[in-house]
């Protein structure tokens, strides 16, 4: 019977596990580099929304804050019953565009409807991006909601039942019931208000994910 070299043998045993936890390592590398390089295709595409969101909450914010000035202007003038000053009529139509903001939450989305979220180990950065998304920009948007139901229940139908176009066209003060129209334009001023802070904190939180996304 042939004798089994046994220290030949082990040798080969030991070469094949070496080759093996070598080629285990270089895998486990190769996954790591790419996770490493989709999280940070992920970041740089959260950053490009954030930026587009603060860019613009910040333009709003300016829009906003004049419209806040029109409308208490508007409702100074509205208290003289005999108004006939047609200048205020332009004010009036003024402020009548609805402010909009959409967030760009498509990377979001596709970081959670994928799974890939668990690609993020730093917890303070995965909670703030979870807030931003989940939370702060609900608070946004509901908050734009409410001039778009000003607009679509009261004032939308002011221009239809109480505006006389004809007069308008003559320079005319071409607003009839100027008590509805000042509730409106007040209830406008209430709206602009909560829309500046809830835009000023996005705003603010924009700049913290921000700043944590900085290497």
């Amino acid at each position: 019977m042939k004798k089994i070299n046994w220290q030949y043998t082990l040798g080969e045993i030991l070469i094949v596990i070496v080759g093996i936890t070598i080629a285990f390592n270089l895998n486990q590398c190769a996954e790591e580099k790419k996770d490493k390089n989709l999280r940070d295709t992920y970041l740089e595409n959260l950053k490009i929304d954030i930026l587009a969101d603060k860019e613009e909450l910040t333009k709003n914010l300016k829009t906003l804050v004049k419209y806040k000035k029109e409308a208490e202007t508007i409702a100074k003038v509205l208290n003289d019953t005999t108004i006939e000053n047609y200048t205020i009529t332009k004010k009036v139509f003024a402020i009548s565009p609805l402010i909009e903001f959409t967030p760009q939450d498509i990377t979001y989305k596709t970081l959670v409807n994928s799974g890939d979220f668990t690609l993020f180990n730093d917890i303070s950065l995965k909670s703030a991006i979870q807030k931003h998304y989940s939370s702060d920009l609900q608070r946004v948007t509901k908050a734009y909601e409410r001039q778009e139901i000003i607009h679509r229940e009261y004032l939308g139908k002011y221009y239809i039942y109480n505006s006389d176009f004809d007069k308008m066209k003559k320079r005319e003060f071409p607003f009839e019931d100027v008590r509805l129209l000042k509730r409106i334009v007040q209830s406008l001023g209430g709206a602009y208000t909560i829309q500046i802070s809830a835009t000023k904190m996005a705003i603010t939180h924009c700049d913290s994910i921000l700043k944590l996304t900085n290497p």
